[in-house]
């Protein structure tokens, strides 16, 4: 059993970044029946009824925990990374979002060190060095074409969810709280924003057809509950920045099925990329490994999942 449970973090982070990964094309073709924010908050609202229901169907309390932080956490990772990234989408490809969006762990390394005193050590560095790289091959700093309003939504959303990684960091060092429970919330408090965004804002009406019901329901249930709660659930087991740089994993599987589907060619600085970033995580999970077998985490007293 304990040689299962070391497996399940890992786990989790290959089944949210396959998941977020491609829901970057849906995202995209969802936009074609919504408007960007009414497909923000739409979104938000059936993941958080999906936790909602998963909560009674396991009979968890649904007990307000840390209330201050809790709506930091909401306003900032759900509410303000969903609008950005949603409205950065409209802007530019899925692909080049998602790489921008995920610059995340840039901000999280640089607020982990002073907030939470995390700090790399030795051959982590290598990893960072190779994933990080592999990043700023795909985006290409150098070579901006793309709409610079639509970069700088993508860089707000990935600060809005790097700060949103810290002050998860940070209630968990605090207090004692299921992490469903956290998800759910953080859903909850974060989708009244986008709500509100969605009546205020002029948009077109949804398109309530079936093809945007089916991308809604997978939106909702897989890409938002889930994922959400996976995320939560690594950031719990590893250091933010860590977690970070593991799901880096993410923003190659966008470009990868975003080429696929849309029929945009491969770049060779891309190709390289994916290269040093796949490195670069291998690396990582080596070194947690080898640091597993040499010494056994016991998982923390105050962890309830």
């Amino acid at each position: 059993m304990s040689s299962f449970r070391r497996w399940l973090p890992p786990l989790a982070l290959v089944v949210l970044s396959v998941t977020w990964g491609y829901t970057w094309v849906l995202a995209k073709q969802g936009l074609v029946y919504a408007p960007p924010f009414a497909f923000a908050a739409e979104r938000c609202v059936g993941g958080a009824l999906a936790l909602l229901l998963a909560l009674k169907l396991m009979g968890r309390p649904i007990r307000l925990v840390a209330p201050g932080l809790t709506l930091a956490i909401g306003l900032t990772q759900v509410a303000g990374f969903m609008a950005l990234q949603t409205w950065a989408l409209v802007e530019g490809g899925p692909g080049k979002t998602a790489v921008l969006i995920f610059t995340m762990p840039i901000w999280t390394l640089l607020m982990a060190w002073p907030i939470l005193g995390e700090r790399i050590r030795g051959q982590q560095w290598l990893a960072a060095l190779s994933t990080l790289t592999g990043l700023l091959l795909i985006i290409e700093p150098w070579d901006m074409h793309s709409s610079l309003f639509s970069k700088f939504l993508g860089v707000m959303a990935a600060i809005c969810w790097a700060t949103g990684t810290i002050l998860v960091k940070r209630l968990r060092s605090r207090h004692q709280v299921d992490l469903l429970a956290l998800t759910s919330w953080q859903m909850l408090i974060g989708a009244v924003p986008l709500i509100i965004l969605a009546a205020l804002v002029p948009e077109r009406a949804t398109d309530w057809s079936g093809s945007y019901i089916g991308i809604l329901v997978f939106m909702s249930v897989a890409s938002t509950a889930l994922c959400w709660w996976l995320w939560i659930y690594i950031l719990d087991r590893v250091p933010a920045w860590e977690a970070s740089l593991s799901v880096l994993g993410t923003p190659v599987v966008a470009i990868l099925s975003s080429r696929l589907t849309f029929g945009e060619a491969f770049k060779s600085l891309e190709v390289a990329g994916i290269v040093l970033i796949g490195s670069g995580l291998a690396l990582l999970s080596l070194i947690g490994w080898a640091a597993s077998r040499r010494n056994p985490v016991k998982r923390p007293l105050a962890a309830v999942d």
